[in-house]
């Protein structure tokens, strides 16, 4: 290894300690650095790789004279504008087909295979079973008669991939090592060394971008990805003699072994980080803490530690939840005296309710039906003075859903009538982009037109999606409800619609959706608008419902400049490992 190869490395090992990919990163480089001749010396006393493939190409004759393989066909001469980089002396260009055989899998019917081995049966590797290393999770066992020898993994057999959805994961590989008989299936394949000395470099190779990005070119078909046991014997790689695969290898073992410790230690730094924020958090939230432990102080812990905190996406993501969690704990911004009680606030949704009792608009008025007192062993913690609990459908002035008729695919154009879908209801954002225009044929219902501070929660969907509440601002004209959203307003305007939609999206009241949701399965939930009604939430005075709103605002605009810092951050460490991996 040159002073300038080894210079690049240390300085990879530098940054690569900070860049989010960093790690993965310089594996790939110590890889492609050894695949060029450049992980360790040349030894001119070595013999050339042609010496190499004059004792496999001597020893397929023999196996062909003998019965046991069939004669291969020649392979194509490698071009010169095939090759990427020249070779330092005594290596050589050769096709993969050349140093190993190509095994295809095993064929077998549904029927034939089964979850439980038993006698007369061999376990089946499969490509979700290949991911840099060969797992054993969820094999299948098939019928021994149905594998010939060669379909037996051997020693340090290379199992790829040849199918799959996805571009990315046609031909990963891992190598077989496991003391245990085992066979493989039709959509994976086996890279067989022809000479046991050189099995180890062709793992090694076939974990580098050269190998990747062949398979990657060679997949086809639409949907499923499919590699031809021709392509895999037409890959190129660079061989060098043996006894420098064998230094090559040593090499690469040493240095996989630092990237291992690397990635250890800043496991450990990040674990550290997360885990001091997490103490600081449950401080600021656990009411059990809050008579011994002053709510400024984990704040100013926070504050003096805000650096090292908060170069992660992770904390900031808690951080955002703490302070939701807090805003509804009365724990946010301080209590005023002078602001009159939520006691207050209630009597007056009481008596707009009564009224309006009497209104013949069926939309302006509320539920006559009652809902059951809040006992004491509903209520979470202590509530500060002026806050009360109380039960959402007892402060909502109507509440509805729309309608789902069958829309075009694209979203309405100005002055069109859309429907909104339930991507439209984020946590606590409205998306009005979010629906789809309804077709020139079929009549708008306006009474199901969303109105500015609408609070809107969606009813049905996947489990994570069910529940979700926003406040619709701003909204676009001749947008509709949903019949999968659920729509109310408040009585007269006396709870902030975005305290509400908080209250609803955070804590205690989320935890109470939750458990409200029912379904057959987990991607089709919902919750009805009786049991919505039946949430119990925590009302604090209006003056400090605005507070809390204003100073989230605020808080969130913060959260918002630290994602952006660490993204800032990131980037700029991942263009400075661009830069230094342009240098090979």
């Amino acid at each position: 290894m040159t002073d300038s190869t080894r210079n690049l490395l240390e300085q990879h090992f530098d940054t690569a300690f900070a860049a989010p990919d960093g790690i993965a990163r310089l594996r790939e480089l110590i890889l492609t650095l050894a695949m060029q001749g450049k992980l360790v010396e040349q030894d001119s006393n070595d013999p050339h790789a042609s010496e190499l493939l004059k004792e496999i190409e001597a020893e397929k004759q023999r196996l062909v004279k003998a019965g046991k393989i069939k004669k291969p066909k020649p392979l194509p001469p490698i071009n010169p504008e095939e090759v990427p980089y020249e070779l330092p002396p005594g290596w050589e260009w050769v096709r993969l087909g050349e140093v190993a055989e190509i095994v295809r899998g095993v064929t077998y019917s549904k029927s034939q295979a089964s979850d439980v081995g038993s006698p007369g049966t061999i376990e089946l590797l499969r490509a979700n079973n290949i991911n840099g290393t060969i797992n054993f999770l969820e094999t299948l066992y098939v019928p021994v008669e149905l594998v010939s020898d060669y379909q037996r993994l051997q020693q340090g057999d290379i199992l790829i991939a040849m199918s799959s959805g996805s571009p990315h994961l046609v031909g990963k590989a891992a190598p077989f090592f496991a003391d245990r008989e085992c066979t493989f299936g039709a959509f994976c394949g086996v890279i067989r060394a022809s000479c046991e000395r050189t099995f180890t470099f062709l793992h090694h190779y076939c974990q580098t971008p050269l190998y990747r990005k062949q398979t990657q070119k060679e997949g086809k078909g639409i949907g499923i990805q499919n590699l031809n046991k021709g392509a895999l014997q037409n890959l190129y790689l660079a061989l060098p003699p043996i006894p420098e695969q064998q230094r090559i290898v040593a090499r690469i073992d040493q240095l996989m072994a630092r990237c291992d410790a690397l990635e250890k230690l800043r496991k450990q730094r990040e674990e550290k980080r997360l885990a001091v924020h997490a103490a600081a958090i449950k401080q600021l939230l656990d009411p059990a803490l809050r008579a011994f432990v002053p709510s400024c102080e984990p704040f100013d812990f926070l504050a003096q530690h805000f650096g090292e905190l908060y170069t992660v996406k992770e904390n900031v993501a808690e951080l955002r939840k703490a302070i939701l969690q807090l805003a509804v704990m009365g724990r946010l911004v301080p209590q005023d005296p002078n602001d009159p009680p939520a006691s207050e606030l209630l009597k007056e949704i009481e008596a707009e309710k009564q009224r309006l009792s009497s209104s013949s608009s069926p939309r302006r008025r509320g539920s006559s039906k009652p809902l059951p007192p809040i006992k004491p062993e509903e209520v979470p913690y202590e509530l500060p003075q002026g806050w009360e609990w109380v039960r959402l459908g007892n402060t909502i002035l109507n509440m509805d859903a729309g309608w789902s008729p069958k829309c075009e695919s694209e979203p309405a154009r100005d002055n069109e009538w859309g429907v909104l879908k339930t991507t439209a209801v984020q946590t606590l954002q409205f998306w009005p982009y979010e629906n789809k225009a309804l077709p020139e044929k079929l009549a708008p219902r306006p009474d199901t037109q969303v109105e500015e501070n609408d609070i809107l929660i969606t009813r049905a969907g996947p489990k994570n999606r069910v529940g979700i509440c926003c406040v619709a601002k701003p909204v676009h004209p001749k947008i509709m409800l949903s019949d999968k959203i659920i729509r109310f307003k408040i009585y007269g305007d006396l709870i902030s619609p975005d305290y509400c939609a908080l209250a609803l999206n955070t804590g205690y009241g989320a935890e109470q959706i939750e458990r409200m949701k029912s379904g057959m399965a987990d991607s089709q939930m919902n919750i009805s608008q009786d049991k919505v009604k039946q949430v119990i939430v925590a009302i604090p005075p209006l003056p400090e419902q605005h507070r809390i709103v204003a100073r989230i605002d605020q808080l969130m605009a913060l959260c918002n400049t630290l994602d952006k810092k660490i993204d800032a951050a990131t980037d700029k460490q991942t263009e400075f490992l661009n830069a230094a991996m342009a240098q090979v």
